[in-house]
């Protein structure tokens, strides 16, 4: 933290902790103006807004922070900041202030952070800052002042602790400049002068106290003053010394040792940032760091170049105490740095070594021996290939004894193969970290060895195939292959890694997870932003361990089986489900696109699948029930039959039709009548339709139907023959099984025409709603049919019996020789009766009547008899 303070004092930049924050809907509290005012009207943001004047009228008192960096002010007046009594912070850096009135901050005892970076001040604003008793951190460097002497005033600012000032104007340091800060104890103190610095006087630093010491100065001209600079600070006791720009503008040609006194400080961290470096300067300061405390070395952004008059004497390295717990080589122009004087030597007692944006273009045997004492070696952003990093000329047996963890990420390796075949030698490597390469293609991994230390491999952004899994060591406790793009999983790896407790898989496109995965060990599980839809219950059952899981950003599928997931896992509270809830949504059906699955609530009958086999059993049931009952009242077994009965008869008109036997309507009228109403029909019915000037043809049973068919036969075969069917409907009708298949067959006969066919008499009344149930045709052709209703009275019954014809029709002559047919057969039917009387029984003429009405009453009972039978 000390490291990135001092360097953004020397770089110019502003502490991120003092920039605007992303204001949330609920602290936000107005855009309009000048300025945007955010956490609850404490914070005002007007960075950037090209202001030339402070708008403080438009601005709430309640004010702490107000930003005004990166405008275009010139003066801060006495108004500008005097309605902020409780303004603790303020930015005025990278304006063009020239001035700043004296009672500018008078108002605002408060201010603890003010920042004047980089502006056109010719003065250091002492008076400004008398009343700033409470002052913590000051900057106040890259203007135009041509001293950085400082005024009494600043030793009243006994609570600073971070100070920088100075500028490119600046041209040496007095001895007694920094005098105020005697008594001062400060965090960080960062000065910076001109590029070509004139002088240093001895002494100047000497009263700093500080943890953190920055110089931005160039010493090309007088490389002397980095003695002097040295000595002010030694024995005092610092944490970071950084020296930007040491060398500017020209390498260090002298034989004078200016490192010298480098072995008297007592620091932690030595910085060089930026600045030009060669072979000779570089062995100075690493000679002298090999006798002092300073335990970590950056170079950064250095301009490095190998000095021509370095000799190689073949003699070994120069450098061969250097003892560091850290050294960063950052941003080197020349990969040479790493072989300095032609050695590697320099690494044999470094701990941990970093390597990056040094883009070295090879790595000779030698140097894996020479790095025996190293136990972090971070390689990372160097663009190594496999043939460079890996060479299978070298013997790497023994090599790199303590490495504990190395960094290859952001690289372009492409073979996992060639670097177990490297790593495999290091047997005490625990780390590896292979992340933003190009890894995991099957080609490339097919035979892999590893050592049986490793126990973190972090692999992510890389390209995964599943077959690449066998190519990854199984004795990893932690493995993160996030965003390699893999769309399945290699199951047959993870039985094997029993040790493996932390699996990272997000952002990937795996389209399922298998409920076969078996993990005995694993206890956190990261599978966000993937591809799958499904997830439940058995999908982790072998996987006992598990206790955190964050399985969010996926395209869900809302079903039942995930909400019973999502319900029992926050129920039990084994597993933990870390991104729950915002992260998880519906993607599927798309009435529930986008909804949280915290507000998915499916229908216990959906989702519980006894209770919807319970009740698709009780439904089957109630219908089955109703369906029984149904067909008791309406007698439905009784319609079954009758319709069975009549797909035989269609079944035995149909073979006769084929032999040939085929006519047209033979009749008017087929009469359906009880027999107890005989008696009417042939007394009334026959005679007046029958016996007149133009007679009907009609067909009654007991004349008609023909001898030795089955009766269901006759009834339909003379039904379907006849143009109309005449129904003399009583008490008796209804109570008369033959008569309903009659009524029965004539709606079937009906159906696909019209009922107008069908003709109901009404000899005597009948109440519908007392009719049995099977007669519901019947009922319904008595409520919406007219019929013909049987006078009692006899001067009515003329009138009957037009309305009768009427609806007959007139009737046709045609087949007349089949009448006279039936006609000869029924007198021969009486004459042989007749003939069958003995003699002394034969009645007289005047009772022939009374004889063939008993013959006939016969014939009907042999009839009923043959009904009855058939019935059977």
């Amino acid at each position: 933290a000390g490291m990135h303070t001092v360097g953004a004092l020397l770089l110019g930049a502003v502490s991120s902790q003092f920039s605007p924050a992303p204001s949330s809907p609920s602290t936000f509290i107005s855009d309009e103006g000048p300025c945007r005012i955010y956490n609850f009207g404490l914070s005002a943001d007007c960075q950037g807004r090209q202001l030339d004047f402070v708008p403080w009228r438009q601005l709430p008192v309640t004010l702490e922070s107000i930003d005004l960096s990166y405008n275009g002010l010139h003066v801060v007046s006495a108004a500008d900041f005097q309605n902020f009594p409780q303004l603790r912070i303020l930015l005025l850096q990278f304006n063009n202030i020239t001035h700043i009135a004296n009672e500018a901050f008078k108002n605002n005892p408060l201010l603890e952070h003010l920042n004047i970076f980089n502006n056109s001040l010719h003065e250091i604003p002492a008076s400004p800052l008398t009343s700033l008793l409470n002052l913590k951190e000051l900057f106040m460097s890259n203007n135009l002042y041509r001293h950085a002497t400082l005024a009494d005033s600043f030793s009243k600012l006994v609570r600073l602790k971070v100070l920088s000032l100075g500028g490119p104007l600046v041209m040496g340091l007095k001895k007694n400049d920094f005098q105020p800060l005697k008594n001062i104890q400060l965090q960080t103190f960062a000065i910076k002068c001109s590029s070509n610095l004139s002088y240093y006087e001895p002494g100047s630093l000497e009263v700093i106290h500080t943890k953190q010491m920055g110089f931005d100065m160039a010493i090309d001209q007088r490389p002397n003053a980095l003695h002097h600079m040295l000595r002010d600070l030694a024995n005092k006791t610092l944490s970071v010394i950084q020296f930007r720009n040491l060398f500017e503008f020209t390498y260090y040609m002298g034989d004078e040792d200016i490192f010298l006194n480098l072995k008297d400080i007592i620091a932690s961290q030595l910085i060089f940032h930026r600045g030009k470096f060669n072979e000779n300067l570089l062995k100075m300061a690493l000679l002298n760091l090999q006798v002092t405390p300073i335990k970590w070395l950056r170079l950064q952004y250095i301009d490095f170049a190998r000095s021509p008059t370095f000799v190689d004497s073949g003699a070994g390295s120069s450098i061969t105490e250097l003892s560091l717990d850290n050294l960063d080589l950052w941003y080197i122009s020349n990969p040479d740095v790493l072989r300095f004087d032609w050695r590697f030597t320099w690494f044999k007692r470094i701990k941990q070594l970093s390597i990056q944006y040094v883009y070295f273009s090879s790595v000779p045997c030698d140097s894996w021996a020479e790095m025996e004492g190293v136990e972090l070696l971070d390689v990372s952003n160097n663009r190594l290939s496999d043939d460079v990093l890996y060479n299978k000329r070298c013997n790497y047996k023994g090599s790199m004894p303590n490495l504990l963890t190395f960094n290859l990420s952001t690289n372009e390796l492409t073979s996992l193969e060639d670097l177990s075949s490297l790593i495999k030698q290091f047997r005490k490597l625990e780390v590896l970290d292979l992340s933003n390469n190009k890894l995991g293609s099957a080609k490339e991994s097919r035979h892999c060895v590893w050592t049986q230390n490793i126990t973190r491999f972090i692999a992510h952004h890389n390209y995964f195939s599943s077959e690449a899994f066998h190519c990854l060591p199984t004795t990893v406790s932690y493995l993160d292959l996030s965003d390699c793009n893999m769309d399945q999983l290699d199951l047959t790896y993870f039985k094997k890694a029993t040790n493996l407790k932390m699996l990272l898989l997000s952002g990937n496109k795996i389209k399922f997870i298998p409920s076969k995965w078996e993990s005995p060990s694993l206890q956190i599980l990261a599978l966000d932003g993937n591809s799958f839809g499904l997830i439940s219950k058995a999908s982790f059952q072998h996987m006992p361990q598990l206790s955190q899981l964050r399985a969010g950003n996926n395209p869900y599928h809302c079903t039942c089986e995930l909400h019973a997931f999502v319900q029992d896992t926050i129920a039990i509270g084994k597993v933990n489900l870390t991104d729950w809830p915002l992260n998880y949504r519906c993607y599927h059906p798309e009435p529930f696109l986008n909804t949280f699955i915290s507000k998915y609530f499916p229908g216990k009958v959906a989702c519980d699948i006894r209770l919807v086999i319970i009740i698709s059993v009780a439904t089957t049931a109630i219908v089955i029930l109703i369906f029984v009952l149904i067909c008791y009242i309406f007698d439905l077994p009784w319609y079954t039959k009758a319709t069975y009965q009549i797909i035989q008869a269609k079944y035995r008109a149909h073979k006769e039709n084929l032999a040939g036997d085929v006519g047209n309507f033979n009749y008017h009228a087929f009469i359906s009548y009880s027999h107890s109403d005989a008696d009417w029909v042939r007394d009334q019915l026959l005679p007046c339709l029958e016996n007149n000037k133009n007679p009907y043809r009609l067909c009654i049973h007991e004349r008609d139907f023909m001898p030795g068919k089955w009766i269901i036969d006759n009834i339909i075969e003379n039904i379907e023959s006849s143009r109309k069917v005449i129904f003399v409907l009583s008490r008796h009708f209804v109570n008369s099984e033959w008569c309903n298949y009659e009524l029965y067959f004539a709606q079937q006969r009906a159906m696909g025409k019209t009922f107008s066919d069908v003709i109901l008499v009404v000899k005597e009344p009948i109440d519908p709603s007392s009719l049995p149930s099977k007669y519901c045709k019947l009922k319904k052709m008595l409520s919406t049919k007219t019929y013909l209703e049987w006078p009692q009275q006899v001067n009515q019954q003329p009138f009957f019996w037009a309305q009768l014809r009427s609806v007959l029709g007139k009737p046709t002559m045609t087949r007349e020789e089949t009448n006279s047919i039936r006609s000869r057969n029924t007198s021969e039917q009486f004459s042989v009766v007749e003939e069958r009387i003995p003699e002394v029984n034969k009645p007289l003429e005047g009772n022939k009547k009374e004889i063939q009405s008993e013959i006939i009453h016969r014939t009907e009972i042999e009839l009923q008899d043959q009904r009855n039978l058939e019935a059977q």
